[in-house]
């Protein structure tokens, strides 16, 4: 027998021995069954490695102690089937009664559409779509507590923290693997709803500026402008003008991380209450109630979308009403600029 076919066999026995599942003590090798193919490797790890934080999920993947087919790959990898992960060590959290140390919240936001194979729900903001990165609990983890018997229950698509409305469930894989491909074509339609500060000027407005990700010094995720960045593209409508701020509405051509918040920023139109990118000093003063009424959060809100449903592939609209905070300081704006024209 060759040397190479000496390697390969050796390598085949060590990979057949190794554990498959994931524990403290050991490296695990898991292969990837058919049902989960195209699905995220960050997901499948999140699944597969219940208790542990998403952070350090992350952070091994990044480090390269997870493999995939013996190489490093990207959290956002798309899972093949056959494939070969390697697990490094892994603390689940769990007690030695078998229970989870760990008790989520259940929590299912109002439901704006619901059948066998999708919910769309209306997230609330300040709610993250998933755990990690500080958060103990996401909106996945917690409407899968508020469903235990619901035995697939996976995001479609993610929402910032602080952004509300609507939000897609898969709870199938087959709707899952539909909704991924139909946003990575471009075919799902997503608006949202923001207030700006500032006199926007166009009634319609293209926007494309390239943006790439980066780590910031306090280790926070950051977005911005770069000429070598990835494509992304916003349209902007003119909604209304409210004194010194604008009711936009944006409509998403790419989906990329904080694309809306940064791409108005960067023309000079923060987003009220905007932490990351915004005006700190406007946002201090909506919460003290300056402009009519307290506000405390970032005013954006996905309000409405348009997909073909994941199986039957009927066309559907999902709208989310404007929430009551957001509202009252619409409300609020419109009167100081009546009040001020008059």
């Amino acid at each position: 027998m060759g040397a190479a076919r000496k390697t390969a066999k050796r390598h085949a026995n060590a990979e057949d021995a190794a554990p498959t599942t994931v524990g403290a003590d050991h490296v695990a090798h898991v292969r990837v069954d058919p049902e989960y193919v195209g699905q995220r490797l960050d997901n499948f790890l999140i699944r597969l490695a219940k208790g542990v934080p998403k952070s350090h999920v992350y952070r091994i993947v990044r480090s390269g102690e997870v493999r995939v087919n013996r190489g490093r790959v990207a959290a956002d990898y798309r899972l093949q089937a056959g494939d070969d992960i390697r697990v490094p060590p892994l603390r689940t959290g769990e007690r030695k009664g078998g229970t989870g140390a760990r008790t989520v919240p259940p929590l299912m936001p109002p439901i704006l559409y619901e059948d066998d194979d999708l919910i769309v729900v209306d997230k609330p903001a300040g709610v993250a779509a998933h755990g990690g990165s500080g958060v103990l609990h996401g909106m996945i983890e917690r409407a899968r507590a508020a469903r235990p018997h619901q035995t697939f229950l996976e995001l479609a698509h993610r929402l910032d923290r602080e952004t509300s409305g609507v939000l897609m469930l898969a709870k199938t894989r087959r709707a899952l693997q539909s909704l991924h491909e139909q946003l990575r074509e471009g075919h799902v339609e997503k608006r949202y709803l923001l207030l700006v500060a500032g006199d926007w000027v166009n009634d319609r407005q293209h926007v494309r500026l390239p943006l790439t990700k980066f780590i910031n010094r306090a280790g926070e995720r950051r977005v911005a402008i770069d000429p070598e960045g990835v494509a992304s593209h916003t349209i902007f409508t003119l909604k209304r003008r409210l004194g010194a701020f604008s009711l936009l509405e944006a409509e998403l051509k790419t989906g990329r991380t904080h694309q809306i918040r940064v791409h108005v920023a960067h023309l000079g139109f923060p987003i009220a209450g905007d932490d990351k990118y915004g005006d700190f000093e406007l946002n201090r003063r909506l919460v003290r109630g300056e402009f009519g009424v307290r506000f405390g959060r970032m005013f954006l809100h996905a309000f409405s979308t348009r997909f073909a449903h994941p199986v039957s592939e009927e066309p559907l609209a999902i709208v989310s009403a404007l929430p009551d905070d957001c509202n009252s300081l619409v409300q609020a704006l419109a009167a100081r600029s009546h009040a001020t024209a008059v």
